[in-house]
């Protein structure tokens, strides 16, 4: 349900201020987010009750409302209103790690749904990513990815067969797949190499994600190598760009 103010709010605006009208707005909304009372997915009211609360103008509100989008901290849709942002997830780019690993130590409860799952011939480039011969046969699994049942991600996973018969048989969509090969075929994810980049969804992975067509995605495409040092996997990862952020400690 949206919020309302307990008080009238234009009283607490300081016309006399040399901070602008909009950056006052925002950050009283902005410390109602932090401090909890606003909470993620909560709506906001609309930009004509904002005005009449604030004792503003429609273009101010207007410009707070940007100033928190730009922020992260808020999201509109079109037609339905304004509502509080999820956090970002934070991942950091220093070592390997699992979906649900990496949700489990956030607090956030993983989940899995199996979107397509089937063996596909190696094309030209997947073999030579892979280090197999065109045509070899590949284990194609894509799945939705979900944190407390809001779609977080899609990956798609190109996994050599050969070197996992039968995972398509397997419950990848309750078990972590890494954990599978580790424990069953004897696979273990010794190390990888990955590329980012930002790209726009398309109309398909929007219908999936939950976002509009054409937001912002975080594209990672990553080849792990087993223990042996010979590529195991090629996975693509498209993720959420209000949803994710890449951190990495560098060091001079």
């Amino acid at each position: 349900m949206p919020f309302t103010l307990s008080e009238p709010t234009a009283a607490r605006i300081d016309r006399t201020s040399g901070l602008p009208l909009y950056l006052q707005i925002a950050e009283q909304l902005r410390a109602r987010i932090v401090a909890g009372s606003l909470r993620p997915g909560d709506a906001l009211p609309t930009e004509f009750d904002l005005k009449d609360q604030y004792g503003v103008s429609r273009a101010t509100v207007r410009q707070a409302l940007d100033t928190l989008e730009r922020e992260g901290l808020i999201y509109r849709e079109q037609g339905r209103g304004t509502f509080v942002a999820h956090p970002a997830v934070e991942q950091a780019l220093t070592r390997v790690v699992s979906f649900t690993e990496d949700m489990r130590s956030r607090g956030f409860a993983p989940g899995t749904r199996v979107l397509s799952a089937e063996l596909r011939p190696a094309t030209g480039e997947l073999a030579n990513r892979l280090g197999v011969q065109t045509g070899d046969e590949l284990a194609r699994i894509e799945r939705l990815r979900l944190a407390d049942g809001e779609p977080m991600s899609v990956e798609v996973s190109h996994l050599v067969h050969r070197a996992c018969p039968g995972i398509l048989q397997h419950d990848y969509a309750n078990q972590p797949l890494r954990e599978m090969l580790e424990r069953d075929y004897d696979v273990r994810i010794a190390s990888a190499s990955q590329s980012i980049q930002a790209i726009n969804a398309s109309r398909e992975l929007a219908d999936v994600l939950g976002v509009k067509r054409g937001a912002a995605l975080l594209f990672i495409e990553r080849v792990s190598h087993s223990q042996y040092a010979v590529p195991i996997e090629l996975l693509q990862i498209y993720h959420r760009g209000d949803r994710y952020v890449l951190h990495n400690e560098l060091r001079g």
